[in-house]
Formats: structure tokens, sequence, C-alpha cells
């Protein structure tokens, strides 16, 4: 008989990863919010899911299990066969630890395949994450990066954390990067996803002297930072970098890609056109509806993004900035290297 595992018994080992995750919920519950590094092996995809909810509400429990049972034995052999290929200790999780990932765990015992089931599911483990950044004190200082749009701040922090630099990407986190146009070629996160993300981070750094993050708005897209990672923020080292347009220009064409997103482009562009001198506005238009992707990027930073941060820095006036100026993001990375701690 399969065991239960306590939540907070999981949470001693989530930084060991001792444990495999394995999310039974549908695809679409798993794709809207999981515990991070979580594997999916639902007991019911989106379709059956729904057709048995709706005889569960609008005919019997009974009938409900029954049609249940029927799935899932028509699909016994090759369920049972991926959880067969996961070594290692694993355990499994729904919604609130009830019926479908108590099923999971009874039908694996039979096959002889030990697994446990998280308590309380996924509800218990989303109650974790907000009781523990509610009460967080987070002790490493903050060196924030700054930057014109398209400076490669991103990409810097990127290529420091691959060096082993203590690093937060609240975008990567957000799946946006902030701007009207943040969405494009990315699939944004909700709220929920996003604080699970950032708890990892949190607690795998709060031993560091510092990290390293982004001088990021309170909103990124569809998601809040905590108030007191902002307050942080603003108490915290300041290093602005400094690139050339033209360098800059490159960068977002290579992040964004609008090439591949032409009509995105166009409508988020759209969103902010009555906000740009009205001669400027219709030049950038004309210039995305042609393709000159290059130049409707350098206007676009020149009338527009480059005059809003001057105006957003001003709340940093009492901070004292490093200035990094460059003329490419490897040559930035070199200099930040030499004014950072080396990373422990």
């Amino acid at each position: 008989m399969f065991q239960d595992l306590g939540l907070e018994e999981w949470a001693e080992q989530r930084e060991s990863k001792a444990i495999t995750m394995i999310d039974v919920r549908s695809p679409s519950e798993f794709a809207e919010s999981t515990i991070p590094g979580s594997l999916n092996i639902p007991l019911f995809d989106d379709q059956e899911r729904a057709e048995i909810g709706t005889l569960y509400k609008q005919v019997s429990v009974d009938v409900a299990k029954q049609r249940g049972l029927e799935v899932v034995s028509a699909k016994l052999p090759d369920f049972v066969r991926k959880f067969a290929e996961i070594s290692g200790r694993k355990a499994v999780f729904c919604w609130r630890g009830g019926m479908r990932s108590r099923t999971t765990a009874t039908l694996l015992s039979l096959m002889d395949i030990h697994t446990y089931r998280l308590a309380g599911g996924y509800r218990a483990y989303r109650q974790w994450v907000v009781s523990t950044l509610e009460g967080m004190e987070f002790a490493p200082d903050l060196t924030v990066i700054h930057g014109n749009t398209g400076s490669g701040k991103t990409l810097l922090l990127r290529k420091l954390q691959e060096q082993g630099y203590p690093v937060m990407d609240l975008e990567g986190m957000a799946g946006h990067r902030g701007s009207v146009f943040g969405q494009i070629g990315l699939q944004a996160r909700n709220q929920k996803m996003f604080d699970s993300l950032l708890l990892e981070d949190l607690l795998r750094y709060r031993e560091a002297p510092y990290v390293l993050m982004e001088a990021e708005s309170k909103r990124i897209g569809k998601v809040v930072v905590p108030d007191f990672l902002m307050a942080k923020k603003e108490r915290g080292r300041h290093i602005r970098i400094d690139l050339p347009t033209d360098v800059r220009v490159q960068i977002i064409l290579e992040d964004y890609e609008p090439w591949n997103n032409p009509e995105a482009c166009l409508q988020a562009f759209r969103k902010i056109k009555s906000k740009i001198h009205t001669p400027i506005a219709a030049e950038i238009e004309q210039s995305l509806l042609s393709s000159r992707y290059d130049r409707a990027v350098e206007l676009l930073l020149i009338y527009y993004y480059d005059p809003r941060y001057a105006h957003t820095e001003n709340q940093y006036e009492d901070a004292d900035f490093t200035v990094i100026r460059a003329g490419s993001v490897d040559e930035a990375v070199t200099e930040a290297e030499r004014l950072l701690p080396n990373p422990v």
C-alpha cells in the first residue's frame, strides 16, 4: 500500500531532489501551474476529465466512478509503464490529494511500484508557497541591473548565471519581458506559477552574499512582484548598462524576431501609438507594415522607450549608480565581472 508524504517532509527534501514529483492532473491543469520540476502523467486528459466531471455533477457519483474506471482500464498498461521508467523515489499529487492521486498510487502499488502521495495535493503546496512568501526574510543584498530598453540586461544576467553568479530572472519566471511587446513569442505565466518559481530562487539563494536581478517594475505581464523584494531592490546596489543604439536595435531584433510575429507586433504598437508624436508614429507603423523592423525599433527606442526610461529612473535619484559603457553585451559582462565579487 502507498504512503502519504506530508508537505513539511517534502519541503525538507525538495532541495536535494531526492524524490521525483509527478502531477497526475490533466495537461491543462499542469500547464496552468504545478510544483516546479514536476513531471505530468495525467490519469485523465482534459476531455476525459470534463466528461467525468459532468457525470459527477449531473448524474451521480457512482456513474462518474464507473466511467472513470472504464477510461483508466483502457490506458492502464501505458500509464503504469511511464511510472516504471522513472527511477528512484517518487510521489504523486493531484488537486487536493484526492481521488486521482489515491487511485494512481493504489494502482501502482498493485503493480509493485512504490510511490508516495503528497498529502493535500497541489492546493496544500500552493498554501505553503503563499505563507512562505508572506513570511519571507530575504537576507542577501541585491545588485540591480538597469539600462535602456534593448541594453541586453536579461542577456547579461543569463551569461553571468552560466558562470555561476547568483541571478534571479524575474522576466523568465513571468514569461514576459515587461513591456507592451513583452509577451510576443513567449508564454506568459500566471501568479501561481510565478510565485512558485520565485520561491525556488529565494530559497536557493537565501545564504548567498548577494543576488543579481534586473530593475523590474512591480508588475511584469500578468504577475506582481512581492513588496518585500521591491523594497529590497530600492535599497540595492545599482549598475546601469549603456550600449550604443544600433547595438540595442540588433539585440531587440534577435530577441523578439518580429518577422515571426508581425501581426502581434503591429497590434502591440497600436496600443501605444497615441502616445507617440503623430508623424513618428506613422513612420513606425509603416515600417512595421513593410517589414523594416530595424527602423521601427530604432524609432521606438528614441521616441518612446528612452524618454520613458529616463522618467522611470528619476525614482532612483538618491541611488549611487555604477555605469558600464560597452560596445556589446559580452564587453558589458566582462566589465560586470570586474565589479562583482566572485560567485561563491
